[in-house]
């Protein structure tokens, strides 16, 4: 009895340290998960807050891109703007901070994580170039190795021989017709009719009938602006009830960049040309945003039988008659030649496609749309309508405008530089020549306007002076630009600066480069651009341009928003993006 009596205390015993260690273990255990959950229960915590709040922020980047898309595209768009996207919601506020700058204010809150990002918008005095060479009606003819380090777009024909080449893509328009099928208006405008300075008068529309069936070109409109409007869209529509319809045959867009604030002519290209019929009533429409501080007008006059203008609100389809018969100064113009690209290498840069209605003994890396061909090293690619004509990056009112601001500075005699002679010169009207020969070197301070020519020779420069920094500067010429033996025109010497020559010349040479022209962008609106040898420039725009020998173009990027110190104020561009409190 004894001994059993000692053996079954030993095992309660035993039993109770068991627990005891089983306890012990478990606490032990339960510390260590505790210790290895609590982290990766507090990282998961910081990771859902970090991806809530990166949510936060993207909507807030949705709402100021929904907002900076709408103004500078002249959509509809109130001051205080709710997006609802998906679960969420981002909020987004406009200031008018001045008649040329906007705040954009944009709040994303995804549980109670808010993120704040502000955007400036502001009226730039930039010109766009998006292509290496831009043409007009005239075409484009390559000689010899002369090439394109970039696109090319034309309005007419573009044609060389196997060596030329383009290294990005080449686009031949249809030209316009050499006459313009409806017209109105010329002179001192009997009427000004504003629009876009409120909700009840934010459009005006304008009926006409073409008198020949054809495709539809461009629109060209006499219009001006107060403060800085946004762009505005324009339509041709088909009649309802003697208003515009609902039916758009064709779009295209005002640029305010093209609009001055004195009255003149500013053309419309479409993004597509569909075909009119003669004797029917089409609408040609400008539809506005509203705005009491910026807004356009557009001249007018009561002599014009084909139609009559309207103004109201294109959204609501609401009109209200003009005036009393009035008709809006406008004309529209119908199509001329097919476009075609003629015996060049398209893409050799390793991609670029060639788009005309003909197309002709050329390579081409990428596709060729086309709807008749020839000799190409492929076929046709039938499925894209024949490629529309472009606006001229610059106007005849912003080049009639610069012709003012350097009026605005007095006038001087012509100027003529040997030797190492040096001379600073800015913000003149020059009645007579600019010649320099045997390094010599003028230095512009301001907008120029020489009524001569200009003939820089033997390793002469035209510069910018350093005061412009990135900006560019202006150099109007009404007569022939010339450049020989490694002449150059320069910047300011910091990145992005560049000299736009204008010429206002009408001949065949308006422009005549050869050897390398330097950091200068070439816009010969009226006439012609000629270069040969190793002649090279920034960009070039002209009616017609003749490359000879090894010329090139070589494209910058930068120019897609080159900025120039002074001169017609551009569309809304942006200033500063950044996040806020």
């Amino acid at each position: 009895m004894k001994i059993n009596f000692k053996i079954k205390n030993n095992k309660r015993q035993s039993g109770a340290a068991m627990m005891t260690l089983v306890i012990f273990v478990f606490f032990i255990s339960l510390t260590i998960i505790i210790g290895i959950v609590a982290p990766i229960l507090k990282e998961f915590a910081v990771a859902e807050n970090s991806l809530k709040s990166k949510q936060s922020y993207f909507l807030a980047e949705s709402g100021i891109e929904d907002a900076a898309y709408r103004i500078k595209n002249n959509m509809d768009i109130d001051n205080s703007e709710m997006i609802i996207l998906g679960d969420h919601s981002v909020f987004t506020e406009i200031t008018d901070l001045g008649s040329n700058q906007k705040q954009i204010s944009s709040l994303g809150d995804v549980d109670d994580r808010k993120r704040k990002v502000s955007m400036i918008l502001n009226t730039s005095e930039g010109v766009s170039f998006f292509y290496g060479m831009q043409a007009g009606t005239g075409g484009v003819t390559m000689e010899n190795t002369a090439g394109i380090i970039g696109n090319i777009y034309s309005n007419g024909p573009i044609s060389g021989s196997s060596q030329n080449y383009v290294t990005g893509g080449a686009v031949s328009a249809n030209g316009q017709s050499t006459a313009v099928d409806q017209s109105n208006g010329s002179g001192t405008p009997a009427s000004n009719n504003t629009f876009g300075n409120a909700t009840s008068t934010e459009d005006v529309a304008q009926s006409f009938q073409l008198a020949n069936t054809n495709y539809l070109s461009s629109a060209q409109i006499y219009i001006k602006k107060v403060g800085s409007p946004s762009n505005a869209t324009v339509t041709i529509r088909t009649n309802s009830s003697s208003k515009p319809s609902s039916t758009i045959k064709a779009t295209g867009t005002l640029s305010s960049s093209l609009v001055s604030t004195n009255y003149g002519w500013v053309n419309i290209t479409f993004t597509t040309n569909p075909q009119l019929t003669a004797g029917t009533i089409y609408w040609l429409t400008i539809d506005s945003s509203s705005s009491s501080s910026n807004y356009y007008i557009i001249g007018g006059n009561t002599t014009y039988t084909g139609g009559t203008a309207k103004i109201g609100r294109v959204s609501t389809s609401t009109w209200n008659q003009l005036g009393t018969s009035t008709d809006l100064f406008f004309s529209i113009s119908t199509y001329g030649a097919f476009g075609s690209i003629t015996g060049i290498d398209v893409g050799t840069g390793g991609t670029g496609d060639a788009s005309a209605h003909t197309v002709t003994g050329a390579s081409v890396t990428g596709t060729i749309y086309c709807q008749v061909e020839s000799g190409n090293n492929k076929s046709c690619d039938t499925s894209q309508a024949d490629p529309v004509s472009q606006n001229f990056p610059v106007s005849d009112q912003n080049i009639t405008d610069w012709k003012d601001i350097a009026l605005a500075g007095g006038t001087s005699g012509g100027i003529s530089l040997t030797g190492s002679q040096t001379q600073s010169i800015g913000l003149k009207k020059i009645i007579g020549d600019i010649s320099l020969a045997n390094s010599s070197v003028l230095t512009v301070t301001g907008v120029l306007w020489i009524t001569g020519n200009v003939s820089i020779d033997n390793t002469t420069v035209f510069k910018l002076s350093s005061s412009y920094g990135a900006d560019g500067g202006v150099i109007i010429v009404d007569g022939i630009v010339s450049t020989n033996n490694s002449a150059t025109f320069q910047g300011s010497g910091a990145s992005g600066s560049y000299i736009m020559v204008i010429s206002t010349n009408t001949g065949n040479e308006a422009v005549e480069l050869k050897n390398s022209a330097g950091s200068v962008i070439i816009i010969a609106p009226y006439g012609g651009v000629s270069m040969e040898n190793t002649a090279g420039a920034k960009q070039v725009t002209a009616k017609s341009i003749h490359l000879k020998n090894s010329a090139t173009i070589t494209y910058e990027s930068g120019l897609a928003n080159a900025s120039f110190s002074s001169g017609p104020s551009g569309s809304w561009s942006i200033e500063s993006w950044k996040e806020t409190e």
